[in-house]
């Protein structure tokens, strides 16, 4: 049994918002080889006090019963740049619900700390969390079992300039340099992978087909989903009849490592608010006086077994 922390910026819900988070807590509940101890949801899809409502939503349509920790509003370097969330999401979703009291990175500590090699935390949004929990307890990076980081891009670009980092990477790349420079163990599943591993739109109508209440709402919002990043993106023949599962690829990652194929590495990240932002500097090893590694990265996946796995374990939920 696998014990975790889920870090995420949940957006399922929300109109327009990925759905690949809430995806992923989904999967995260449904493997029977993981015990879900916490959920922790900090900025980025969208507004941490969004994400904390849609997480509380999906919670509750999921029945899952552990606590849900509020955390960063802003990324480190911008706390000027708060964001709220809308009307709708406040009138819609987590109604009559609360989180947890606390804050995210605290109890992240405590959790760690309590549990010392026990705990994998599943980061699927920005590093903001995590990275102020390594400030508050230098020891939580040799007491957390590991990081398993949805997160960059190792062994490609992102194709276009107005944002040349990887989404979670470039909302807080100063968090992300931080957890690299930490020595905390950690596995990086990058959107060079991820993209590879989509459902479509026949693998949505079997969702639809399944048992479960929520396979059916996973799979209706899934054919929503892949109709809006056709009209946003009319010149990606890609998004035509399929979307991306990137965080759920890392949830799977912690009991099925074997579905991705890993290489040692050094990685760093370009800071600060230039047009490079974000994006992953990684040196693969290849010289004769390499440099420590201080991560492992993802660079394939079995998207098949990937998917199957996937489906499987959605059907009943």
């Amino acid at each position: 049994m696998q014990r975790i922390i889920l870090d995420t910026d949940l957006a399922m819900g929300a109109p327009g918002s990925d759905i690949d988070d809430g995806f992923a807590l989904a999967l995260a509940h449904a493997d029977e080889e993981i015990q879900l101890d916490l959920i922790t949801t900090v900025n980025g899809n969208t507004d941490v006090e969004s994400a904390t409502l849609l997480t509380l939503e999906l919670r509750r349509r999921l029945g899952i019963d552990v606590p849900i920790y509020r955390g960063a509003s802003t990324p480190f370097c911008h706390p000027e740049r708060v964001r709220t969330p809308s009307d709708e999401v406040v009138a819609n979703y987590g109604v009559g619900l609360k989180a947890d009291p606390g804050y995210a990175a605290v109890e992240m500590v405590r959790h760690v700390m309590a549990n010392p090699g026990e705990i994998t935390v599943v980061a699927i949004g920005p590093l903001t969390n995590v990275a102020a929990a390594i400030l508050l307890e230098p020891a939580f990076a040799t007491n957390v079992k590991e990081l398993v980081i949805m997160g960059g891009i190792f062994l490609g670009t992102m194709g276009h300039r107005d944002m040349a980092g990887e989404f979670n990477v470039w909302v807080d790349p100063e968090a992300a340099e931080a957890v690299l420079r930490s020595g905390v163990k950690q596995h990086w599943v990058g959107l060079d992978v991820t993209l590879q591993v989509r459902l479509t739109r026949e693998h949505a109508r079997r969702l639809i087909e399944s048992p479960g209440a929520f396979a059916q709402l996973a799979g209706e919002s899934t054919l929503s989903w892949i109709d809006f990043l056709q009209q946003r993106n009319p010149g990606d023949a890609s998004l035509a009849d399929s979307c991306a599962m990137h965080d759920p690829l890392a949830v799977a990652a912690v009991t099925h490592p074997e579905l991705l194929t890993w290489r040692d590495a050094a990685v760093s990240v370009v800071t600060g608010d230039g047009i490079a932002r974000g994006v992953m500097v990684p040196d693969l090893l290849y010289s004769a006086e390499p440099p420590s590694p201080n991560c492992t990265i993802a660079t394939a996946v079995d998207a098949d077994g990937f998917t199957e796995f996937f489906l499987r374990s959605l059907a009943s939920l």
